[in-house]
């Protein structure tokens, strides 16, 4: 099992190799993962997951016997997860399984960008141009649904929206955090004022004045954690002027009281404030720990 369904899918094309993408086009009730998840199937390898277990292992069976079909050629097939599949999530998967062909590539290649995050379509089987604004109001497709038919126009996101989340400190902790949020749904915008260890951490080097402004732009989440309780707290303040939605802190309980005391005095006194950071619960001191705690309290948070 390899990861990204996109840049396998593209090796694959490059290759002349025959592959299989399998799409959920829609779900009904409890189902493993949502409409838009794709893997990449070929005669020996995958990419990417569909997830579901039994519904995987089936739909991997589908999309080799649809190697043996032309290119270019697609199906539709629903999977109720009862009885059949011998699963007990009760809810409905429809999925898309297509031979791949070269004139496939270029959608695929602008997914495959980086931060593609933004809306785009996709045709059965023609592709035809429309216009996406005139269909901006068309409701989630679900697998109760009849099935699409050739022509059918879908709309859906190339996945999952990124909180804008701006980081400052490029420590230990820090480092530890940047880590784990890889692959989670967080666009991060990472900082340290520190030259040396920004270089070392791969934290982007700012001016003290650049990290305050940044905190007072942020719309997204703000994770504090540099070398100096002084800018902390400045950062602190900053972001809550701002519009950002959650401001957590690192430090003990008493840094917490007297960040807490100080803020109120001067009228910053805010929900939004959060310290010490991580979710209740998880335990310990060392970097990674604190990482999965606070990544954790994160994916709690409304995006």
């Amino acid at each position: 099992m390899t990861g990204d369904w996109a840049e396998a899918a593209l090796r694959a094309l490059d290759r002349e190799e025959d592959a299989a993408l399998v799409s959920i086009l829609a779900i009904a009730g409890s189902a493993p993962r949502e409409a838009g998840v794709r893997m990449l199937v070929t005669r020996n390898e995958l990419a990417g997951t569909i997830g579901g277990g039994n519904l995987e292992m089936q739909a991997v069976r589908q999309a080799r016997r649809a190697l043996d079909h032309p290119k270019g050629s697609w199906r539709t097939q629903d999977y109720p997860l009862g009885p059949l599949l011998q699963q007990c999530c009760g809810g409905r998967v429809r999925l898309l399984i297509e031979h791949l062909d070269s004139g496939q590539r270029d959608w695929i290649a602008a997914l495959a960008e980086p931060g593609r995050h933004d809306f785009t379509t996709r045709f059965l089987p023609d592709r035809l141009e429309r216009d996406l604004k005139a269909h901006t109001g068309a409701r989630p497709a679900s697998a109760q649904d009849a099935p699409p038919q050739a022509g059918a126009l879908i709309l859906e996101s190339s996945g999952t929206p990124l909180t804008p989340l701006l980081m400052a400190g490029g420590g230990h902790v820090g480092t530890a955090i940047a880590k784990i949020l890889d692959g989670l749904p967080f666009a991060l915008d990472w900082r340290d004022t520190r030259p040396e260890m920004a270089r070392s951490s791969g934290a982007k080097l700012a001016t003290e004045e650049e990290l305050v402004a940044a905190a007072g732009a942020s719309t997204g989440f703000v994770l504090i954690l540099t070398h100096d309780h002084a800018l902390d707290y400045e950062l602190a303040k900053s972001a809550l002027r701002g519009r950002a939605s959650f401001v957590g802190v690192i430090g003990s309980a008493t840094k917490s009281a007297r960040f807490r005391s100080r803020l109120a005095k001067e009228g910053w006194a805010d929900e939004r404030f959060h310290c010490p950071i991580g979710l209740a619960g998880i335990t310990g001191k060392e970097p990674t720990v604190i990482a999965v705690a606070v990544a954790a309290q994160l994916l709690q948070l409304p995006r």
